[in-house]
């Protein structure tokens, strides 16, 4: 079973804050849109979500490249070669994070904040999974 949801949990923040070792970290996103986008304050918009999920692209860009994170991969989900699953998802993408601080920060910021409703409003859901050193193909 499979679950998208677009907020984590009280529990989740805290197991990832306390995971914090001060190093890099980086999310594997796996992103499900919805067909329309759906704005919470009900905004007439004619953008599907894969478009109101690229305006988030563009300002989380903007707001966090500063603070050093990068986009590392980003790509359209075409279907499996190994394994199955359901709901299955529209696109991924691999942010790096100088610290898991970093990324904790982000959520209270202002201009963040103003950039995230475009995410909302995008996505039907996700899973943000969170990956670090540890292991290495050679």
């Amino acid at each position: 079973m499979v679950k998208n949801i677009l907020q984590p949990t009280g529990d989740q923040v805290r197991a990832f804050r306390d995971r914090a070792t001060g190093e890099p970290i980086s999310m594997l996103n796996l992103l499900k849109f919805k067909d329309k986008a759906e704005y919470e304050d009900g905004r007439e918009c004619n953008l599907s979500g894969r478009e109101a999920y690229q305006l988030y692209g563009e300002g989380f860009s903007e707001v966090m490249e500063p603070k050093g994170c990068r986009i590392i991969y980003s790509g359209e989900v075409r279907g499996f070669l190994i394994g199955e699953g359901e709901g299955a998802w529209d696109a991924i993408a691999v942010i790096e994070y100088p610290s898991t601080q970093i990324m904790l920060d982000m959520f209270r910021d202002e201009d963040y904040q103003k950039v995230q409703v475009h995410r909302v409003a995008a996505l039907e859901g996700q899973m943000l999974i969170e990956c670090g050193p540890g292991f290495s193909f050679s």
